[in-house]
């Protein structure tokens, strides 16, 4: 699968990762922190990947 990562910008490519929240954990970044998108649609931790899929991971950012 292809992870792409915003600021900086990188792309990483994985396999054998089952589960979005399985990408966090082997990227070892907290999922509270980004928005992962497959094909222009949010995704849940639980949500099941393959080594197929383009996954974004959008940092969350909040602001007043």
């Amino acid at each position: 699968m292809k992870v792409v990562l915003r600021n900086p910008r990188r792309e990483i490519e994985l396999t054998g990762v089952k589960r979005v929240g399985d990408l966090f954990r082997r990227l070892d970044l907290v999922s509270e922190s980004y928005l992962p998108i497959r094909a222009g649609e949010l995704c849940t931790i639980e949500d099941a990947v393959d080594d197929e899929d383009v996954i974004e991971l959008r940092p969350v950012i909040s602001g007043g």
